[in-house]
């Protein structure tokens, strides 16, 4: 990752859980900061631009409405975002996974790929790839804690890919489902105050 905002400098990450966030499709990695202040402070967050440009902004790989994608383009999005991860993983207790938007996808992409890489999935206002090969490849012993946000109304996310998301998580996570009226396809501080208490539950107890 060749940009990559962190909430503390170098000198004071070690032993830290370590909560690695990614932007939605064509945003970049300031969408993720601005939700520093209101997480548990004993994290040491790590907000990532994603590789592909995307305009003026930033994506993890091409999408359109209907959330089709290359599979070859998500494979090497994730693989490049697990081996940024694997560079700073022997400094911190713990690694825990955040993605809003197309965020989401690529943070349940990397736990499908590699599940006991990971503490616990923050997914807002995004969706679960559906692709057989990935089906096929993750098999988890245990269910994985997986905190989901999201607005009924949010029009972004097509009905499809909602189900579709919706039934993975439920046979596949440990799930906390929470919905947030009025939110639209955004994130919201009422949402912050849920993702920290799932933080601290799952991660810091």
């Amino acid at each position: 990752m060749e940009t990559v905002v962190w909430s503390r400098p170098e000198g004071q990450r070690a032993g830290t859980p370590l909560l690695v966030m990614m932007h939605g499709y064509g945003t970049d990695e300031s969408r993720m900061v601005r939700l520093f202040e209101y997480l548990p402070q004993e994290f040491t967050f790590a907000a990532l631009r994603a590789p592909m440009p995307i305009g003026d902004h930033w994506g993890w790989f091409l999408l359109d409405y209907f959330l089709a994608n290359d599979f070859a383009d998500v494979i090497s999005a994730a693989t490049a975002v697990r081996t940024w991860i694997n560079g700073v993983r022997d400094q911190h207790s713990s690694v825990t996974l955040m993605g809003y938007s197309q965020g989401m996808a690529m943070a349940s992409t990397l736990l499908r790929l590699h599940p006991d890489d990971y503490k616990a999935v923050v997914g807002l206002s995004g969706f679960v790839l559906n692709n057989e090969l990935l089906s096929a490849m993750h098999s988890f012993d245990t269910k994985p804690p997986f905190f989901w946000g999201r607005d009924k109304a949010d029009l972004v996310i097509n009905e499809d890919a909602v189900a579709y998301t919706a039934g993975w998580l439920a046979a596949n996570t440990l799930l906390t489902a929470r919905t947030y009226p009025g939110m639209g396809h955004a994130m919201s501080k009422a949402e912050m105050v849920d993702v920290s208490a799932f933080l601290r539950h799952y991660v810091l107890r």
